[in-house]
């Protein structure tokens, strides 16, 4: 129904954005790529954020990406038995499409299987059903997001929102900054949502 979605950013976390435009809010679920880009791109005046809509009987849910072949592969991600809006976003925070691409491309079970709620038979479903229908080379971009000194409660904010529970969020976080820095909130949830 919706295509995309463009207006000013009036909240945005790495979780979700709310998009102001013609004065109503969208709330759009993110991933952390889209998270990225978004920072990365500096203005919050005009953003355009591609749309999947998901109607169900008791919710009406819009998926947000930066780019449309994010939004691609999420549309091909959800169309596996077993892999719903929720996962396929999991998927797309726990590592860029580029690198999910390839993962995919050259079905390698292991990398895929590193995303909770993803095993061994999902993995090697994803695969097969996927494999054939993404394109072997993805162009490469590096996405780069100014740092905050609030990064562990970002993180933690947007684990707990994807459904982790807080104490075992907060444990992870709290191994990992003590292990090392992070330059940016992205890198800690990533990192992180490989431990939980």
């Amino acid at each position: 129904m919706f295509e995309f979605i463009r207006g000013r950013i009036s909240q945005i976390t790495p979780t979700f954005v709310v998009i102001d435009t013609g004065n109503i809010g969208y709330y759009i679920n993110i991933t952390l790529n889209t998270f990225s880009s978004i920072q990365s791109n500096g203005s919050s005046d005009d953003i355009k954020i591609y749309i999947h809509q998901v109607i169900r009987e008791d919710a009406q849910l819009l998926f947000g990406f930066f780019e449309d072949s994010e939004r691609q592969l999420f549309r091909q991600l959800i169309t596996v038995s077993g892999i719903g809006p929720s996962t396929a976003r999991m998927m797309l925070s726990s590592m860029n499409p580029d690198e999910l691409t390839i993962a995919i491309s050259n079905g390698d079970v292991d990398v895929l299987k590193t995303v909770k709620g993803i095993g061994l038979k999902t993995a090697q479903r994803i695969i097969v059903e996927l494999k054939d229908k993404l394109g072997t080379s993805p162009a490469q971009k590096e996405l780069f997001a100014p740092s905050h000194n609030t990064i562990r409660d970002e993180a933690l904010s947007a684990l707990v929102m994807l459904g982790f529970s807080k104490k075992a969020v907060e444990t992870v976080l709290n191994k990992e900054l003590k292990n090392r820095t992070f330059a940016n909130v992205e890198d800690l949830i990533k990192v992180s949502l490989k431990q939980l």
